[in-house]
């Protein structure tokens, strides 16, 4: 038989172990309440909260909008200087909504335009560039915060408006990809096509209904400054789900109309030729020049290599940048099966044709190859040259 003693002695640290643990468990939602506090504060002080949003009042799911209340603000996208482990302590903190979560009505767009084209493209976008990682749902769950936006007042009447909503400013958009230089990594074929898929079939009215009326979105390891003043209504993936609050996140507010007259957007131009087709591009302070003249404004040929015209020998203007030379590549190449694509910065390293040299291959500063007959396609920097922030884009060089 063991000493009481021993016995009473062991009570004795388990009760104190676990007194410590409370006080630990404690502190650490203490920690957490502060950190949301803080973040919200910090949000308020910078005048960033939704102020005319805080005007709504509950109402009921149907009926008319406020009179005296307008459409939230639509802002620049802007987060609390928070760690993303405490970012996640902070998002887990927000409770979700107790209230109904009505799934969206279908969005319809025919096919066979230009519109549809271009919508499919940019609803591709959306879905891969902000949430290829997440899997079919999280791309399928974008796709529908898209069409939600473009239903709601509060926001462009066009998809593509829509998804680059203040891309042309660094810290305007309202998608990051659309302004932080994602563009710049080509998708897979796969991964590509996987996600124009799935925009086709939301523009046929398939809708995502775990997200509902949701209009803004955001990864678990950020806190942008509206977290707190919108209805967290779902999660999927890394991805949490808002709404905004009172009458302007009911189904009675998304009734807004189809514009139609999809702009062409020239940083798809790499990637969709219904953008390539009408986008304008800034070539060499040049002035705005069509998809049509850019083989001839900025990559100069010397030589068609192919009686068929599908392979090019190129000097590539410099000045033109390294992000518009998928551009140039497409535009030489147009609609053809098979497509090479070689280009030089350096005229004096430029071959004249077949054969290429070693040390001419070792020059190369861009290349692009299509083969769509066993779906290959391919574009590649030589990073010596020009830096990329996705090593996959950089030729082998000895």
């Amino acid at each position: 038989m063991r000493p009481r003693f021993v016995c009473l002695e062991r009570s004795r640290l388990f009760s104190a172990l676990k007194a410590r643990q409370d006080l630990h468990d404690m502190i650490a939602a203490a920690v957490v309440v502060l950190l949301l506090a803080t973040a919200i504060w910090a949000a308020q002080g910078r005048g960033l909260v939704l102020s005319r949003s805080a005007r709504v009042v509950e109402l009921s799911r149907s009926g008319a909008p406020p009179a005296d209340v307008p459409a939230p603000p639509v802002e620049p996208v802007q987060y609390a200087d928070v760690t993303p482990d405490d970012a996640v302590k902070i998002n887990a903190a927000i409770p979700f909504s107790t209230a109904p979560n009505p799934a969206a009505k279908p969005f319809r767009l025919a096919s066979g335009s230009e519109d549809y084209a271009r919508s499919v493209d940019c609803l591709a976008a959306a879905a891969y560039y902000e949430a290829a990682a997440e899997g079919d749902d999280g791309m399928r769950a974008v796709v529908q915060v898209v069409l939600n936006r473009l239903r709601h007042p509060a926001f462009p009447k066009t998809i593509c408006g829509v998804v680059f909503q203040g891309s042309d400013r660094d810290t305007g958009c309202q998608f990051t990809f659309t302004c932080d230089g994602s563009l710049a990594r080509i998708p897979s074929i796969s991964g590509w096509q996987r996600a124009r898929e799935l925009a086709e079939a939301a523009l046929k009215g398939k809708v995502y209904k775990p997200v509902g009326y949701s209009t803004h979105y955001h990864t678990n390891w950020v806190v942008p400054y509206w977290s707190g003043t919108l209805d967290k209504v779902a999660a999927v993936g890394t991805h949490l789900f808002f709404r905004w609050q009172g009458w302007w996140g009911t189904p009675g507010a998304f009734r807004g109309g189809y514009a139609g007259s999809e702009p062409a957007i020239a940083k798809l131009a790499a990637l969709s030729p219904a953008h390539l087709a009408g986008a304008e591009v800034q070539v060499a302070g040049e002035g705005a020049v069509t998809p049509e003249k850019l083989a001839d404004r900025g990559a100069r040929q010397v030589k068609i290599v192919s009686p068929g015209g599908d392979a090019f020998v190129v000097v590539l203007d410099k000045k033109v940048g390294a992000n518009n030379f998928p551009a140039l590549a497409l535009a030489a190449c147009g609609q053809k099966d098979f497509c090479k694509f070689m280009g030089w910065t350096d005229p004096h390293k430029a071959p004249k044709g077949f054969p290429i040299e070693p040390e001419q291959h070792q020059a190369l500063s861009f290349s692009y190859l299509r083969n769509r007959s066993n779906g290959f396609e391919k574009m590649l920097w030589n990073c010596r040259e020009f830096k990329r922030a996705d090593d996959s884009q950089c030729m082998k060089t000895s």
